[in-house]
């Protein structure tokens, strides 16, 4: 009976050994990654800007009624103006977007002079110096074209250029001439002023960043050119008159909202395989 027992004994000793060299084996894991919100490349915008322009006349020239020549204007000069603007746009990929943009310059005032006998009438008969006064505002409808060149840290360098029209409406011109010697004035002679299209295109290069996925602010520059046109009419013995063309340098701020700007990027579940012990 003994011998029994302890032969019972050292078998079960033998199989509990056994099972202790077995390490447990736990169901796999199986782990859900978090749903991550991505930009889309693809999808139509709107945008909005403001900015101020910094205006520049090329020169503006006139007719003299009285003896058939174009004079120049001596001095010619454009004040800078703000502008607003708004848009729809398409990103096309991840580098190229295009859109069609609608903005108005406020009214930039011009001032002027000319001398010599043509300056002016009646009580000016000798050398004279005209005082010429107006202003302008006008309105730009533009196809733009974007290259974005990456995505660094949430900014977006780009450049783009742009071609289109603008309605450009000037007021009427006010001149007043003086005698150079001080002898007298003439009275102050309206013209009126004229408006219609011109062709202008337009070169620009800024960054924008990512607030959300939808919304993007934008900061840029643009050089607007303008050609030129008619810009006042004729009265007195004087005009018509004409501009050479305007150039702008424009500093710009906006914010485009990209339609379907953010997507749930796919994912597959994540399986931690069980420890192995050997």
């Amino acid at each position: 009976m003994k011998s029994s027992v302890v032969g019972f004994v050292a078998a079960l000793t033998a199989c509990t050994s056994a099972f202790a060299a077995d390490p447990y084996q736990p169901e796999p894991q199986v782990l859900e990654a978090p749903e991550v919100v991505v930009s889309d490349a693809e999808g139509w915008y709107l945008r909005g800007d403001v900015g101020y322009s910094f205006n520049h006349l090329r020169g503006a020239n006139f007719f003299q009624g009285s003896n058939a020549l174009v004079s120049d204007f001596t001095t010619a000069s454009l004040k800078d103006s703000f502008l607003v603007g708004a848009g729809v746009g398409y990103q096309v990929n991840s580098y190229l977007r295009t859109d069609l943009t609608f903005d108005y310059l406020t009214k930039s005032k011009f001032h002027g002079s000319t001398r010599g006998g043509g300056a002016g009438f009646g009580a000016c008969v000798g050398p004279c110096t005209s005082s010429d006064t107006t202003s302008l505002h006008a309105y730009s409808l533009m196809a733009n074209a974007y290259v974005d060149l990456g995505t660094y840290g949430g900014f977006t360098p780009y450049v783009g250029a742009g071609i289109g029209g603008t309605y450009v409406k000037w007021d009427k011109l006010r001149n007043r001439a003086c005698a150079d010697d001080g002898s007298g004035c003439d009275g102050t002679i309206e013209h009126g002023g004229k408006g219609g299209w011109r062709f202008t295109y337009a070169l620009m290069a800024g960054a924008s960043y990512d607030i959300t996925c939808n919304l993007k602010a934008d900061a840029g520059y643009r050089f607007r050119h303008i050609e030129g046109g008619d810009m006042f009419g004729y009265r007195a013995n004087g005009g018509p008159g004409r501009d050479k063309g305007i150039q702008s340098h424009e500093l710009r701020v906006g914010a485009r909202y990209v339609f379907n700007g953010c997507s749930t990027q796919a994912y597959e579940p994540t399986i931690v395989p069980p420890p192995v012990y050997k």
